[in-house]
């Protein structure tokens, strides 16, 4: 038997030449069997099986694929824009590095905008920026902070925000075992990770390549 989901949420039972509609929350399948006898019939437990097993998405979600790397996705169907896997997806407190340069960010807002869409300070699309031609135009933006740039007792309500495409950025430099390049106390999200002791770098002193999508806080 072949399952393939409806975009109602229900479920198409392609089997022995036939095609039969199932639906789950309302548990009836359109076969004769279920219908005379209203038996919990072969189709809705083949369903039951998939959903379960992660072959098929639920009731409530759509298949959809991570927009960096093409991985298949279960996602809600209400779900707009692109959407991304777990690998790649980020969430603010997240702490990050710039593929170009190396440089660590903290994750401020997932934008949920394809980056020929979002546009910075300037008006223009992230994606029109040289130094992002190499990311997809359509991966979503994630709005960040550099590090260096913030001054004990700063926020990133104050910082000036920078916007990425989401595989311009990676997860921190590993160390020999394993573990992230970063003091084991700083917590994702919190004070410690928002705020420097050393000097700061200013904006105006950045590699030219972290130009590119410059969008102001606010």
């Amino acid at each position: 038997m072949a399952v393939r989901p409806l975009r109602d949420g229900g479920y198409a039972v392609e089997t022995d030449g036939d095609t039969y509609v199932v639906d789950l929350d309302a548990g009836t399948c359109t076969c004769p069997d279920s219908r005379r006898r209203g038996a919990n019939c072969k189709h809705r437990r083949r369903v039951a099986i998939e959903v379960t097993t992660g072959l098929v998405p639920r009731p409530d979600e759509r298949e959809s694929a991570c927009a960096v790397c093409g991985r298949r996705l279960f996602v809600p169907l209400s779900a707009t824009g692109p959407q991304l896997c777990g690998r790649h997806d980020r969430a603010p407190g997240d702490r990050v590095r710039d593929r170009e340069d190396g440089s660590h960010l903290l994750v401020v807002r997932p934008t949920g905008e394809r980056a020929d869409r979002f546009r910075t300070g300037e008006g223009r699309p992230v994606a029109d920026y040289e130094t992002n031609a190499d990311y997809g135009a359509h991966e979503p933006v994630f709005e960040c902070v550099y590090l260096d740039s913030l001054d004990r007792g700063a926020s990133t309500a104050t910082a000036r925000r920078y916007a990425f495409p989401a595989s311009r950025l990676v997860d921190p430099e590993r160390r020999s075992d394993g573990r992230n390049s970063r003091s084991d106390d700083a917590t994702a999200g919190s004070d410690d990770a928002t705020t420097r002791s050393d000097a700061a770098v200013p904006l105006t002193d950045l590699p030219a390549g972290a130009e590119r999508a410059i969008r102001p806080a606010g």
